[in-house]
């Protein structure tokens, strides 16, 4: 199994996407955080001091996706064409789904993940003053696809 980002000497190394075609990409990811049921009645009921949890994690998200290039090293710039940031409250926390678009030469499953470990983090230091317990779990990719535009 050989790394892409490492060259012949086993350096790290930006991959050379430029013989690439641009095509339609997609990914999704999802991370998960557990809250304690007494703070996710005050989410539900926008009860906390710093404000709307939702609408601050989503803009969270999508800033982050937008700065991925800038905080994976090795990560490609791309035009993004969509970045949305869902969430699911479930009873013992919120679910927290990403979708990533773009016409690149290379995916946006990055940028996806991204954007769900910013706004599970972005929840979490919204919440931390009135939950002690907060878990972060779950960030995963759930799909990557490609088509012609």
């Amino acid at each position: 199994m050989n790394l892409t980002h490492t060259d012949d000497q086993g350096r790290a190394s930006m991959v050379d996407v430029s013989a690439k075609p641009v095509v339609a990409r997609e990914a999704a990811a999802r991370a998960f955080i557990e809250l304690q049921e007494a703070t996710l009645e005050l989410v539900r009921e926008n009860g906390l001091k710093k404000g709307d949890v939702f609408a601050v994690a989503r803009i969270a998200g999508i800033q982050a996706a937008k700065q991925t290039q800038m905080l994976i090293p090795l990560c490609h710039q791309i035009a993004l064409s969509k970045v949305a940031v869902d969430f699911d409250m479930k009873p013992d926390g919120i679910l927290i789904t990403t979708t990533a678009r773009t016409l690149a030469q290379t995916g946006v499953e990055m940028e996806a993940l991204t954007a769900a470990s910013v706004a599970a983090l972005t929840i979490y230091d919204m919440c931390k003053a009135v939950d002690k317990v907060m878990r972060i779990t779950e960030i995963s990719l759930l799909s990557k696809a490609k088509s012609e535009p």
